[in-house]
């Protein structure tokens, strides 16, 4: 790619990012554009589904978040490592509003662009959530998909002005629920 298409495309990326922070997943394509000050042919050259354009901007941190649980696992105990990259992932998808719904829709839609990452990202985490149960720290009734789901779940509350004050709270009272204790008293 051309140094300036390069260029116009990271900034059309960065755009896109800010505009989704504040509007959500659902912004025009055509807002997204005309904050980017490219023409609407440009971003679609670029991006020719609203999914390319989220996969680009999102894989990323799919990408920093995966890297995250693997670095978890190798560093801290397992309970730890668990509640660290859910926090993780909670934090991360509050940033952009509305992603839940997609991931949770791309997650089962092998078509989707955003399959892979999605799946990717839930196999990150089954893989500390299996360490925690495999040490008995973690509850033995629920799987990556569980796991996954209650990022969505974590992330929606805290995308709700009336609860996202509570929203905290809320997360340690679920971590809390994932978490046994264990025979040893670790998390």
């Amino acid at each position: 790619m051309r140094a300036d298409a390069r260029k116009n495309r990271d900034h059309v990326l960065a755009v896109a990012g800010t505009a989704i922070a504040e509007q959500g997943v659902e912004v025009s394509l055509r807002d997204i554009a005309r904050r980017a000050d490219v023409g609407l042919a440009t971003l679609l050259r670029h991006f020719p589904t609203r999914e390319a354009l989220l996969d680009a901007l999102l894989r990323t941190s799919f990408d920093e978040l995966t890297a995250r649980a693997a670095g978890l696992e190798a560093s801290s105990s397992p309970g730890d490592a668990l509640v660290s990259w859910l926090r993780d992932c909670v934090a991360w998808t509050t940033e952009y509003r509305g992603v839940t719904v997609l991931m949770a829709a791309a997650i089962e839609d092998t078509e989707s662009a955003l399959h892979a990452s999605c799946v990717t990202l839930r196999a990150a985490g089954a893989r500390l959530l299996t360490r925690a149960q495999a040490v008995g720290v973690a509850r033995g009734d629920i799987d990556g998909a569980d796991l996954f789901g209650l990022v969505a779940m974590l992330a929606w509350l805290g995308d709700q002005p009336s609860l996202a004050p509570r929203a905290d709270r809320l997360f340690e009272v679920v971590a809390g629920a994932i978490l046994t204790g264990g025979a040893d008293g670790e998390r």
